[in-house]
């Protein structure tokens, strides 16, 4: 199994699952060695680092950074709570349901995962499937 480094930074606790929880959500996914940090941010924050580093103004609910996919991953992961809790709701899902898909999304991308085509988007999709089923949850995509 590979080993990971978790930083947690969060303005608040309110609606963020135990660091237990978040750890378990990554460890699922992850394919390698990984150094990650998870920051929950408000959505001005988002709004701000989804803005400068997307060029799309708004409070994106996940973004990732990744900084190195090889030998070991390294990436920060910015969550917006807010984004995620809204989101949600349109959706039709639990929030924390979503937020443990949505971090599985991330953590898959910073393994170097991408859906900017269709085939890496299809291998993308079986890949969170396969991680959201060992979780204990279903298929996001269904």
């Amino acid at each position: 199994m590979p080993s990971l480094q978790l930083s947690i930074q969060k303005l608040s606790a309110i609606g963020i699952p135990v660091r237990a929880t978040l750890k378990r959500w990554v460890l699922a996914a992850l394919e390698r060695d990984a150094a990650l940090t998870l920051r929950f941010v408000d959505t001005r924050e988002a709004r701000r680092l989804n803005r400068e580093f997307r060029r799309k103004d708004y409070a994106a609910d996940i973004l990732t950074f990744p900084y190195s996919t090889q030998p070991t991953v390294i990436a920060d992961i910015v969550v917006c709570l807010p984004a995620v809790q809204r989101e949600a709701r349109l959706r039709g899902r639990p929030p924390r349901e979503h937020l443990a898909h949505l971090i599985v999304h991330a953590t898959l991308h910073a393994h170097g995962y991408h859906h900017g085509s269709t085939r890496d988007a299809r291998a993308m999709e079986r890949r969170e499937v396969q991680v959201m089923k060992a979780l204990g949850k279903p298929d996001p995509y269904a």
